[in-house]
């Protein structure tokens, strides 16, 4: 799995098209997306890109599910992904306590899949910076 991070709108996607374009990729919004997704059958042959991770975890937070056990039942079913976020902890801290538990739960889980990534790739202005 690799993992790229970056603040929003800064050419995270963009950066993953223009590394991957020799491969064959499938892009997953996890903005409208449920860990019980079930492949079709031309993402075998695919590069899986999960786009917007953060609100995935945002939309377990919201829901009261553990965003941990939706991100392993997501990564069971797509080990070699490309899992992209946005960077949320470099801002003023929201004074919503919901917002705060949201912000927290997303770098949370950052640090879990950056753990356990090959390799983890910030994206400032377009630029891919390789930090693992």
């Amino acid at each position: 799995m690799i993992l790229v991070i970056g603040g929003y709108s800064q050419g995270k996607l963009d950066y993953v098209k223009k590394r991957f374009s020799k491969d064959k990729v499938a892009i997953i919004d996890a903005k409208s997306f449920s860990a019980d997704i079930t492949e079709t059958e031309n993402n075998n042959e695919k590069k899986i890109v999960i786009d917007n991770i953060n609100e995935l975890v945002k939309n377990s937070v919201i829901d009261k599910k553990n965003p941990e056990d939706e991100i392993k039942k997501l990564l069971h079913k797509f080990p070699d992904s490309i899992i992209i976020s946005d960077e949320v902890g470099n801002g003023i801290v929201p004074i919503d306590k919901t917002e705060r538990l949201i912000r927290e739960t997303i770098g949370r889980m950052q640090c879990i899949l950056a753990e356990q990534a090959e390799e983890v790739i910030r994206v400032i202005c377009g630029i891919g910076q390789k930090i693992k």
